[in-house]
Formats: structure tokens, C-alpha cells, sequence
């Protein structure tokens, strides 16, 4: 069961969602499509629905390929994707936040 994070709370818990913050956390890593199906939570089917639309929009790019399996990663040379992971980010630092000042105001009492 996919369990409840910051930006799904923020955005919404959709397959192409889960497959976003999926690519956003790993963003310095390229995987296979088979591992970011698994790793997102996403079925093979409804990956393979929303992937075009991922490429098409250069959300994800080729980083290489080992025989006929392609490697993807997140495209950190397009600005809508940059946006995305600032919010994602912004999102995370400020969930961090919030939980560092509850613990401070439960040790000062």
C-alpha cells in the first residue's frame, strides 16, 4: 500500500503523480521502466498509458540503453520540470520545518 507523503498530500495521489515524485526523489539516478513502475507503485499497464505523455512533454529523457532496455531520467534541463521539483522541495523543507518547531515547543515545556 502506498503510504501518504508531503507532495501526494499537496497535489494529489494519481499513477502519474506517484510516478513524478518517484523521478523527483531520484532524480541523479536513471532507471528501467520496469523499476519505475515497481519503485512508483504504478501497474505495467498504467505506466505504459501515461509514459508517452512523459516523453512527449520532456518531462523524462533517454539516458542510455543496454541492448533494448531504456534507461530514463528526470529532465532537469526543462523548466517545468524544474518548477515541479522546487515545489516538491519547497514542500519537503517546509514539512521539516513544522515537525523541528513541534518538537522544540514539546522540549521547552
Amino acid at each position: 500500500m502506498t503510504e501518504k507523503t508531503v507532495f501526494r498530500e499537496f497535489v494529489g495521489n494519481y499513477p502519474g503523480i506517484r510516478l513524478l515524485e518517484f523521478l523527483i526523489e531520484g532524480r541523479f539516478f536513471d532507471y528501467t521502466l520496469t523499476d519505475i513502475a515497481e519503485k512508483s507503485e504504478v501497474s505495467w499497464r498504467t505506466l505504459h498509458r501515461i509514459w508517452p505523455n512523459f516523453v512527449k512533454n520532456k518531462i523524462v529523457v533517454v539516458t542510455r540503453e543496454i541492448g533494448r532496455v531504456k534507461l530514463y531520467k528526470l529532465n532537469m534541463e526543462n523548466s517545468a520540470v524544474m518548477k515541479l521539483v522546487e515545489l516538491f522541495d519547497n514542500l519537503l523543507d517546509h514539512n521539516i520545518d513544522e515537525k523541528l518547531e513541534k518538537k522544540i515547543e514539546v522540549v521547552k515545556r
